[in-house]
C-alpha cells in the first residue's frame, strides 16, 4: 500500500497475485451484490474458484491439490479478496481450504482424505467446521453434544450454531464430547457429510452484515458416524483444535487488515471527490489528519501480518502471536470502518456505498473465532507463564 515494500514475497508470488486479483474481478465482484441479495455465495462461483485451483492448493497432488506448503499463496489469497471489499466471499473461501481442510489433511485416515478432499479442491463439496453451540460459544469444554461408541459406528447428538458456509456445507468437521466426565479431554473431531441421514440444517440467519456469507445452525438427531470418520484419536479433539486454531486467527487477521486497506482506499476516493464548503473534503485538515492516522495504522499492521505469515512458514507461529494478530487486526478494521463511516458523513450509512457494508461486516471479526476478550486471555497467559 502506497509504496510499501512487501519483502516476504517473490516474482513468482507477484504473478500468482496477478491472476487471482483477475479471477476476482472478473468472477466475485460483479456478482457479489446479488450473493448479497442471496444470503450465499454461489455454487457455480465456488466450482470456478475451484477450478482455477484456488480451493486446497496445500493438498496433495494424489488428492487433487498443488502441494503447495508456501502458507504465502494462501495469504494471497485471503489478502486479494479483502482488498475486493466483498466480505463474505473473504470469509467463506478461506475457512474452506485454510481452516477446515487442514483438519482433515493432518488428521484424517487416508479413506477418508480420499472420498472428501478432491472433491474440496475442485469445490464440488463445500467445507465448515462446527464448534460453537447455543449455550456453549468461546467456551468449548461447555459443549453439550455427544458422539457415543456404539461399536461399529458413533452415534452423534447435538447442535452447532453460527456456522460459517453452513447451509451450502457438504463436509463438516464436527466437535463433539466422546466421554462428558473428562472436560477437554473427552471432546473428539468427526467428518460428517450431508448424506448422512440424521443431519439437517436451518435457515440461514439474518444477519447485520456479512450478507454473502451463509451462516446457520446444523443439527445432528441419532447421525451414525463411520468409525474411520474419526479425525485423529479419541478424546484428542481440543488439542487439535487449538493446534490449528492459530492458523485459523491468523486468517482472520489477514482478512481484516486487506479489508482495512479496502476501507481506506474508497474513502480516498470519496474525500477527493466530495466537496463542502467550496473545496473538496480532503483539503480539510481534520480529513487529511485522519487518513494519515490510518494509514500508518494499516501498513503497520501489514508489516506485521507480514512477519506472521514468514513466521508460520518456518512453523513458528504460537497461539499468542496469532491471538494478538486476531485482537489487533479486527480491532484495527473495526476502527477504520467507523472513521470511514464517519469521513463519509451520511452517505457512509447509505447501504449503497461499500463502507457502509464495510462497516456492518466488520463488526463480528471481534467475535468469532474466539472472542476478543478471550484472545487477551490467551496473550496474557503467556506472558504470565
Amino acid at each position: 500500500m502506497y509504496g510499501l515494500h512487501r519483502s516476504i514475497f517473490n516474482e513468482e508470488h507477484e504473478l500468482f497475485r496477478q491472476s487471482v486479483r483477475d479471477f476476482i474481478a472478473r468472477e466475485i465482484i460483479p456478482n457479489n451484490a446479488q450473493w448479497e441479495k442471496d444470503k450465499r455465495v454461489s455454487r457455480e462461483s465456488w466450482m470456478k474458484f475451484g477450478e482455477n485451483g484456488f480451493l486446497g492448493i496445500q493438498a496433495p497432488e494424489h488428492l487433487g491439490g498443488m502441494n503447495i506448503k508456501d502458507f504465502r499463496y494462501n495469504a494471497i489469497l485471503i489478502e486479494e479478496l479483502g482488498l475486493s471489499g466483498c466480505s463474505g466471499p473473504t470469509i467463506g473461501y478461506p475457512l474452506h481450504s485454510d481452516i477446515v481442510m487442514p483438519y482433515i489433511l493432518h488428521y484424517g485416515k487416508e479413506a477418508v482424505l480420499a472420498k472428501y478432499i478432491p472433491k474440496m479442491v475442485t469445490g464440488e463439496y463445500i467445507g465448515a467446521v462446527a464448534m460453537t453451540e447455543p449455550g456453549a460459544g468461546s467456551d468449548l469444554q461447555g459443549m453439550r453434544s455427544t458422539a457415543e461408541d456404539k461399536g461399529e459406528y458413533y452415534l452423534l447428538n447435538g447442535s452447532k450454531t453460527f456456522i460459517t458456509n453452513g447451509s451450502l456445507a457438504d463436509v463438516v468437521v464436527v466437535a463433539a464430547k466422546t466421554d462428558p466426565n473428562k472436560g477437554a479431554k473427552g471432546i473428539s473431531l468427526f467428518v460428517i457429510d450431508r448424506e448422512m441421514e440424521g443431519f439437517t440444517k436451518g435457515v440461514p440467519f439474518e444477519k447485520v452484515g456479512l450478507h454473502a456469507q451463509d451462516t446457520c445452525e446444523l443439527f445432528f438427531e441419532d447421525v451414525k458416524i463411520p468409525k474411520e470418520n474419526l479425525l485423529g484419536k479419541v478424546g484428542d479433539g481440543f488439542k487439535y483444535l487449538m493446534t490449528e486454531l492459530a492458523q485459523e486467527r491468523l486468517v482472520v487477521a489477514l482478512a481484516a487488515v486487506a479489508l482495512s486497506e479496502f476501507l481506506l482506499k474508497s474513502t480516498v476516493e470519496y474525500v477527493k471527490q466530495r466537496k463542502a464548503f467550496g473545496k473538496a473534503i480532503s483539503e480539510f485538515q481534520n480529513t487529511r489528519f485522519k487518513l494519515a492516522e490510518m494509514m500508518a495504522s494499516v501498513e503497520q499492521g501489514r508489516i506485521y501480518c507480514d512477519y506472521l505469515v514468514y513466521l508460520h512458514n518456518e512453523g513458528k507461529l504460537d497461539s499468542a502471536m496469532a491471538s494478538a494478530a486476531k485482537y489487533n487486526m479486527t480491532e484495527l478494521q473495526c476502527k477504520v470502518a467507523d472513521e470511514c463511516v464517519q469521513l463519509h458523513g451520511g452517505y457512509g450509512y447509505m447501504w449503497e456505498y461499500p463502507v457502509a457494508r464495510g462497516w456492518a461486516d466488520a463488526r463480528v471479526q471481534r467475535i468469532y473465532a474466539g472472542t476478543n476478550e478471550i484472545m487477551k486471555e490467551l496473550i496474557a497467559r503467556k506472558i504470565l507463564k
